[in-house]
């Protein structure tokens, strides 16, 4: 219950509203308070999809709506699942090009909306992106979503030393200050330093990647829960580079 005051002739009478009706006022008008679709409580499954949305995801300017773009079916239903949602996939094309291959799903949803305001996502959040707030608890669940949106791992055989094959993890952003914070948060939670490269100009990206042994030991912590959501294509490919990372272990440990 909230309390304000009105005055007649000089004299303040209090008045007594419930939070319902406060809400209302407040809105500047009348009627049952909005309903979300997003059940906003902390899971593997929601930080994930919180990843998902700080990478490929966008708020509308409008206050309002929420929308994800994908190149992957998969990273779409997987986008719905984190949230609970259903609804159209729709269809997009990338700039200039006309073949729609893109997959696009937006909602509206206030309370989740002002919900992300409050943990730090922002509309046109790419150069502006700075400080996020996640509970611990999830953040490699987060990182996970982060890594299946802008993240990419690569490796290669190294031949300026026989037999070295090097892995790499990496996360493109194009916001420094967002970047750091990654980065720092990783640390400070599994104490992996990883090192960054600074973007050259204003149309590139930085990028913080993980080498060898520390790209093995952050996958593993960004695949702790087993039943967590994850883009499969992305994850076989890691399972297959740690297989050769295993066999190459192998060999040095029999020689």
């Amino acid at each position: 219950m909230e309390r304000f005051y009105f005055k007649i002739i000089g004299i303040r009478y209090p008045l007594e509203l419930n939070s319902k009706k406060v809400y209302d006022i407040k809105m500047g008008k009348r009627g049952a308070r909005p309903k979300g679709k997003v059940k906003i409580k902390w899971s593997p499954n929601f930080a994930y999809g919180i990843g998902l949305l700080v990478t490929d995801g966008n708020l509308s300017s409008d206050g309002r709506h929420i929308n994800f773009t994908s190149k992957d079916f998969e990273q779409i239903k997987n986008f719905q699942k984190s949230f609970g949602i259903t609804g159209h996939i729709g269809r997009k094309a990338n700039g200039s090009q006309k073949a729609k291959k893109y997959f696009v799903v937006q909602f509206g949803d206030v309370l989740f909306y002002n919900f992300l305001l409050s943990i730090g996502l922002k509309p046109a959040k790419s150069l502006t992106l700075e400080d996020l707030v996640i509970p611990d608890k999830y953040f490699f669940d987060f990182l996970r979503g982060c890594f299946d949106g802008d993240g990419c791992s690569y490796s290669y055989w190294d031949k300026r030393w026989r037999s070295s094959f090097m892995f790499y993890i990496s996360f493109a952003s194009a916001s420094y200050k967002y970047s750091i914070w990654l980065r720092s948060n990783i640390f400070g939670l599994s104490g992996l330093a990883g090192h960054m490269t600074n973007a050259k100009s204003k149309n590139t990206y930085y990028q913080l990647k993980y080498a060898k042994n520390e790209a093995v030991k952050l996958f593993v912590f960004m695949n702790r829960h087993k039943r967590g959501l994850r883009l499969t294509r992305k994850y076989l490919k890691i399972k297959e580079t740690l297989s050769i990372v295993e066999r190459q272990r192998k060999f040095y440990l029999t020689k």
